[in-house]
């Protein structure tokens, strides 16, 4: 059953502007003029209840525009928005209390607090008993490896543990549905691969909707079977990792190490060129593009006529997947 369900949401903002000088600055201020931007165009999807999906998309793209509508921070220009049986933008104290917003570069503890004392005030505002509090933050603090961290104040935490007492505040009303912009942004590599697994923990546990932005291609193919990608204000696909990956990567990469008795660089105009689009060549290493359909025959020739010392087929990288899709701007579904 779908929690989620946007259907034509868009939003334009009227932007003010105007020419240099004096005189367009006296002009401006007693006759402005707008011009509309269209920050999300005319998009639609449904999210299943305990789906984790990755919203992927440019700088500028609007997926942090889609979050406010979705959380009902922002106003839609038109469209119908409905999200644990709740239209966001009314900010019901029910809907309140099913969702909730982690955005990586916003802060919501007191930065000369110890977390303990904001997540007492964050008890408050949502009305927790006193023993479910204490309930959830031992459970939450466990899972979150904060142990003897939330008497601390906040400005004495490392980068990674304020994230995840950031999260531990999100997560302390038990929403049913986590809206996650950049949650792992500026953490180091272990800081990153900690918040995964807790998200993925909390989802098996809690079966909690998670829609995730992050430009960490690893945050994704770690959490997410299903992405939505948007481009320029619009919807360009929908659908699972793999099929992205498949549709819009027909092609495999196969990386031949030859024999110390090949001078790559002389002979690659003479027959290395035949065996596919060369992406580039170190020393005796040489790296081809070859389309899947013509994979299995290609192996068989590069071995059959070259002096080979290893050979690695692999696809290509994720982000660069995503990233053709971005440069195209649409997908072929």
């Amino acid at each position: 059953m779908a929690i989620v369900n946007v259907s034509g949401l868009s939003k334009v903002y009227n932007i003010a502007v105007k020419e240099d000088g004096l005189v367009a600055t006296l002009k401006h201020f007693w006759h402005r003029q707008y011009r509309p931007i269209a920050a999300v165009k005319d998009i639609s999807f449904e999210i299943e209840s305990g789906e984790m999906v990755g919203f992927l998309g440019a700088n500028g793209a609007g997926k942090t525009t889609t979050l406010k509508m979705l959380t009902g921070l922002v106003y839609p220009s038109s469209g119908k928005i409905q999200v644990a049986g709740y239209i966001p933008f009314r900010r019901d104290q029910g809907f309140l209390q099913k969702i909730t917003l982690v955005m990586g570069q916003k802060q919501q503890l007191i930065w000369d607090l110890p977390a303990i004392d904001s997540l007492r005030m964050n008890a408050a505002v949502y009305d927790i008993p006193e023993n479910v509090f204490k309930h959830r933050l031992g459970e939450l603090t466990e899972m979150l490896s904060l142990e003897g961290k939330l008497s601390q104040a906040m400005r004495k935490l490392s980068l990674g543990e304020r994230m995840k007492a950031e999260l531990l505040a999100a997560l302390l009303h038990q929403p049913q549905v986590l809206f996650l912009d950049e949650p792992t942004l500026g953490l180091d590599v272990n800081a990153q691969a900690s918040v995964r697994k807790f998200l993925k923990e909390y989802n098996d546990r809690y079966g909690a909707t998670i829609l995730l932005t992050s430009h960490y291609m690893t945050d994704i193919t770690a959490l997410c079977k299903r992405v939505l990608l948007i481009h320029q204000g619009g919807l360009i696909y929908d659908g699972s990792l793999d099929s992205l990956h498949d549709s819009f990567a027909p092609y495999r990469e196969v990386r031949v190490e030859l024999g110390a008795n090949y001078n790559v660089d002389a002979e690659l105009s003479g027959f290395l060129g035949k065996y596919g689009q060369i992406l580039h060549i170190d020393g005796q290493s040489v790296c081809f593009l070859v389309q899947r359909e013509d994979l299995t025959r290609t192996v068989s020739q590069i071995l059959a006529e070259l002096e080979v010392l290893d050979l690695a087929v692999s696809e290509p990288a994720i982000e660069e997947v995503i990233g053709r899709v971005f440069s195209a701007g649409t997908v072929n579904n």
